[in-house]
């Protein structure tokens, strides 16, 4: 059984373009909704959940502003408890380096993140890819200066200062365990990763705007 039948008409007339208007809101709905997204509402924005998923919407820079906004509301379903309850998997697999995650995010970027398509990846795979090895090099640092001796400020080693890299990192404590983990979510989150979670309330939801984004756009659209 096929899925509602999307027609493009209502955005354009409620926008006062016309029917052969490019980028098209039926066959690049992402670059459409790029441009238009603020000016639409939300009972015509639903219907681009029939032909868009909350990956492909991530590269758009109001939906990333909304997503942020909601998790910067601290919700529930986004908290330790929840999170581990829903996505087990999440919390099972977080042992994993942050090259692995890295190159597993690069390899989504690149052959399925928009079907592949060069003009809206850019380097997107590379920035995810270094995103998560710095986010795990980060977590390391940040472990090495919660367990370092106070003493070791005024130690200067003779050796190479990256002999320090080979040294042993200390276990995360339940607490650190538990901010990784919540800062895995929410990014995960942001790109529209996870499942069993209503993104559409969210990408939606144009109360999620801030202020400085509407004025851009209105400056946008002033302009064009």
């Amino acid at each position: 059984m096929s899925g509602p039948v999307f027609d493009k008409n209502p955005s354009l007339k409620y926008l006062g373009l016309p029917e052969n208007f490019t980028p098209s809101p039926e066959t690049d709905p992402i670059t459409f909704l790029s441009q238009y997204l603020t000016r639409l509402p939300p009972h015509l924005l639903l219907h681009y959940s029939y032909i868009t998923t909350p990956k492909q919407r991530s590269v758009i820079t109001s939906i990333r502003n909304r997503r942020l906004q909601y998790v910067n509301k601290n919700p529930s379903e986004l908290s330790f408890d929840a999170g581990r309850s829903t996505w087990p998997n999440l919390w099972q697999g977080r042992e994993r380096r942050g090259a692995e995650e890295g190159a597993e995010e690069r390899s989504w970027a690149q052959n399925d993140f928009l079907q592949g398509s060069k003009q809206h990846i850019g380097k997107l795979g590379n920035l995810l890819a270094e995103y998560e090895e710095e986010r795990e090099a980060e977590r390391v640092r940040e472990i090495r200066r919660n367990n370092r001796d106070p003493a070791e400020d005024d130690f200067v080693p003779e050796e190479d200062s990256d002999s320090d890299d080979d040294a042993p990192t200390e276990p995360e404590t339940p607490e650190q365990a538990r901010a990784s983990f919540e800062r895995l979510l929410c990014e995960n989150f942001m790109f529209g990763l996870l499942d069993n979670i209503d993104y559409d309330n969210v990408d939606w939801d144009e109360t999620l705007d801030r202020e400085d984004d509407r004025e851009a756009e209105e400056r946008w659209f002033d302009e064009d």
